[in-house]
């Protein structure tokens, strides 16, 4: 199918390789060729990473988690991110990154133990490339380049993605995270996703430029990709990860989405935003997009749309199962795992629990 070669038709410029419409576009500097059957897997990623998301939220608004971090709106992003990320690289999330974790092979039933608050996480970060969620806003940037300069001292050949959103790009450790990896000429990506809101905060007030600019003042490229288009992400972060992997140093990739949804189930979006603004927001939809682009160039028909369909449902029946199981822990491992070499003080603590919990023995 042909495809033109043109600039987004509003809003900043960003490389976009298919519009809001699902028309295929070029552009100067990224490219990606895929066959029917990636393209096809790529609809079927982002169908199903909104799906562990809008079952997760039902489940906290049930009262089965405690909070939950939507992603609705940032699939692409996240999808064209997590497919780029090889089998020896190693990524460093957020608290919101569901979909990369899909993508890097984590359980999404896993993901909910931190939310249910039975586990710190519930997988093991090096038999996944996938680090455990950080909560401490922009942290894992700095985590992330000190895990990158360890594998360019190593002569490894994978490289390190660090996801952060445009509220974290506030943060000090964000930018000394810059600071250390470009010195160093890290193999990192800095990928930020810029949904529009660090929580009731606009991007205005985060930044006088556009945000994937930074990156002049530390001495490394930055690009600003569409978020809301996986074509185009993928082949941004391919790009940025070749170059990281190659020893060319880190890149800031700015993925331009957005939060369609609370910043967490505990957030009310309407005291701060309009509606009108999450009405035109939707028309950017990634999903539907994709899924235009399959219909209109034949790749894909109802049959398989349906298909795709089914195995949401089934992955929302097992996300669902899979929370209900998950077991309570014995209160006292809180203090398991602490220290490494163990505390007089913690021992102290477990031992006051511990009575504590016995008194209620026999209690009625």
């Amino acid at each position: 199918m042909a495809v033109q070669s043109v600039q987004p038709s509003e809003g900043p410029e960003l490389v976009q390789l298919l519009t809001p419409e699902g028309e295929r576009v070029e552009h100067p500097d990224y490219s990606i060729d895929l066959t029917e059957d990636e393209y096809r897997e790529l609809y079927r990623d982002l169908v199903l990473v909104r799906r562990i998301d809008t079952e997760a939220t039902a489940l906290q608004r049930q009262g089965e988690l405690g909070l939950w971090a939507s992603l609705l709106g940032q699939e692409a992003a996240q999808v064209g991110a997590g497919r780029a990320l090889t089998g020896g690289d190693f990524a460093f999330p957020t608290y919101r990154e569901h979909g990369v974790a899909y993508c890097k092979g984590v359980d999404p039933v896993t993901l909910l133990g931190l939310f249910r608050g039975v586990n710190q996480g519930g997988w093991n970060p090096h038999d996944k490339g996938f680090q455990l969620y950080t909560i401490v806003i922009g942290s894992q940037t700095l985590h992330a380049t000190g895990y990158a300069m360890g594998l360019q001292r190593d002569g490894a050949d994978g490289a390190v993605m660090a996801f952060f959103g445009d509220g974290a790009s506030s943060q000090g450790d964000v930018n000394e995270a810059f600071v250390w990896s470009s010195v160093f000429q890290a193999p990192v990506v800095f990928f930020c996703q810029n949904n529009q809101w660090a929580i009731s905060e606009p991007l205005e007030r985060q930044s006088r430029i556009p945000l994937y600019e930074r990156a002049k003042g530390f001495g490394f490229p930055g690009v600003r990709v569409d978020g809301n288009d996986v074509l185009a992400v993928l082949a941004v972060s391919r790009a940025a990860l070749e170059r990281a992997r190659e020893g060319s140093g880190p890149t800031l990739v700015e993925a331009y989405t957005y939060r369609m949804g609370p910043h967490t189930t505990s957030d009310d979006p309407t005291r701060y935003r309009l509606a009108a603004e999450l009405e035109t927001w939707k028309l950017k939809d990634p999903i539907e997009r994709m899924k235009a682009y399959l219909s209109r160039t034949g790749m894909a028909d109802h049959d398989y749309f349906a298909e795709v369909d089914t195995a949401a449902d089934e992955l929302a029946a097992h996300i669902r199962a899979g929370c209900l199981a998950l077991d309570d822990p014995d209160p006292i491992t809180l203090f398991d795992n602490v220290y490494a070499g163990g505390s007089t003080l913690l021992d102290e603590e477990r031992e006051q629990l511990a009575a504590y919990l016995g008194s209620f023995e026999g209690a009625h």
